[in-house]
């Protein structure tokens, strides 16, 4: 059934607990059953065969030791006042009885010899025949007495079954509550954690079967804290970073203002507009580096990637600003070997790497962008013809928001282009190097990926 808010309803949760018991319980149920019906059959068959074993046996110890007489009713010898569970008959070759051990029981005069099933006076009797010399011996049993006493030796043989059955199903019991007594623990654990606790669940003591769920819900705690940490300092950052261009374009519009002329207030419309400009950079560079953060947390599957093919799609893109500032944007080498990795932010860390490079070089200057293969690395390399970043400053260019002393990147850059490409590159496993550049003179940027690397790459 549907709520009324459209939501689906919340799958049904089971008990592993409650389920194994029952099972178990199942099991052991009707295994008690089974086990009890064929050792009740085993001990009726075995009964049976005692019981026709004691017939023979009585028939053979009777083989030599009665006398034939002259009349019938002489031997006839009456123990109806004893207790017997069988009855005795013997008859002569010519057909006379001359031994009954019971009066009211009469057997067919016609034996078969061995053991036969005989039907007599509305009863059932086991018969034993046995012919012995001038004499037919016959010893017979009640079969209602013979079942009613193998069924007594059989259910003696049962018992025990149902007394073990009961009990084994307590010491299930006790061994399932026992085996759940750490997942018990660790929902425990989970269920008062406070929303905020990111910290590691407790490993020790757990089962092999339910320890790589708490390692992988661990590591997930793992990328939720860097997500977090992330994120703070993305908004400590922006909120930093923001203040001082947002502060200038309220002064230049105050500025505008006050302009009492044409000329004043021209000057104030160009410093206002640099100062959008400048804002909506940061903006869009704050935004690719929370994106970037965002991937790199995510978990997101790498793919293969051709470098060479991104390559040329950014030097496309930046073809337009190259030629409208005078500067030569090529494409030299391009090595088609395909790595893992996320297409969508090497493309922002080629598009960062070429942007800096235009804007850094002069008139006239060039820019040469190159993938080469180097045996087992693909180095992606940009060399421009700019005035380069001094040694001891090129470690500072990669954290965020650093930027340059005494260039105009120190006024209108964010800072934040190479701390991207810095980000890319930790993300993909890459190394990141800034040298000078031996073909053009300016800064050289070379990203170097390992084409070997087995391990899988962070945030994948």
């Amino acid at each position: 059934m549907t709520p009324a808010d459209g939501s689906r309803p919340a799958p049904r949760a089971f008990s592993l607990r409650a389920r194994l018991l029952g099972l178990l319980g199942a099991a052991i149920l009707v295994t008690a059953v089974l086990q009890g019906m064929v050792a009740y059959r085993s001990a009726r068959a075995e009964a049976d065969q005692m019981f026709d074993y004691h017939m023979q046996q009585m028939a053979l110890a009777l083989r030599a030791g009665l006398p034939v007489g002259p009349s019938p009713f002489e031997l006839d010898v009456a123990v109806d006042e004893i207790a017997t569970d069988f009855v005795v008959q013997v008859w002569t070759a010519n057909g006379l009885q001359v031994f009954r051990s019971s009066a009211h029981v009469g057997l067919p005069q016609r034996a078969v010899l061995g053991f036969a099933d005989v039907a007599a006076q509305g009863r059932q009797f086991r018969v034993f025949s046995l012919q012995a010399r001038d004499q037919v011996i016959q010893v017979a049993q009640d079969m209602a007495m013979r079942r009613a006493m193998a069924g007594s030796m059989a259910l003696r043989t049962v018992a025990p079954v149902a007394v073990v059955a009961p009990l084994l199903m307590l010491l299930v019991w006790w061994l399932v509550s026992a085996s759940m007594a750490p997942v018990a623990r660790l929902s425990r654990q989970v269920a008062s954690r406070q929303a905020d606790a990111l910290d590691e669940v407790a490993e020790a003591g757990l089962p092999s079967e339910v320890a790589p769920l708490v390692h992988e819900l661990n590591a997930l705690f793992a990328r939720l804290r860097q997500a977090f940490d992330a994120q703070q300092r993305f908004v400590a950052d922006a909120a930093h970073e923001l203040r001082t261009p947002l502060a200038a374009l309220k002064l230049q519009v105050q500025g505008l203002k006050r302009a009492d002329d044409e000329p004043t207030r021209t000057l104030a419309v160009t410093r206002l507009n640099a100062g959008i400009d400048r804002a909506t950079r940061l903006v869009e560079q704050l935004l690719l580096l929370a994106r970037q953060q965002a991937s790199a947390s995510s978990g997101a599957a790498a793919s293969p990637v051709c470098l060479a093919d991104l390559a040329r799609q950014a030097v496309a893109d930046a073809a337009e600003r190259s030629r409208a500032g005078g500067i030569d944007l090529g494409l030299v080498q391009a090595d088609t070997t395909t790595l893992p990795g996320h297409a969508h932010a090497l493309a922002i860390a080629l598009r960062n790497l070429i942007d800096n490079a235009l804007k850094h070089s002069p008139p006239g200057g060039a820019v040469d962008v190159a993938v080469v293969r180097d045996g087992p690395r693909l180095l992606l390399s940009v060399d421009d013809s700019g005035p380069g970043i001094p040694a001891d400053q090129r470690a500072r260019v990669l954290d965020r928001f650093y930027r340059v002393q005494g260039t105009a990147d120190e006024a209108t850059g964010s800072g934040l282009g190479l701390a991207i490409v810095k980000a890319i590159a930790e993300l993909h496993g890459a190394s990141l190097s800034l040298d000078d550049s031996a073909s053009r003179g300016g800064l050289r940027v070379v990203m170097g990926f390992d084409l070997e690397r087995r391990q899988p790459l962070a945030g994948s």
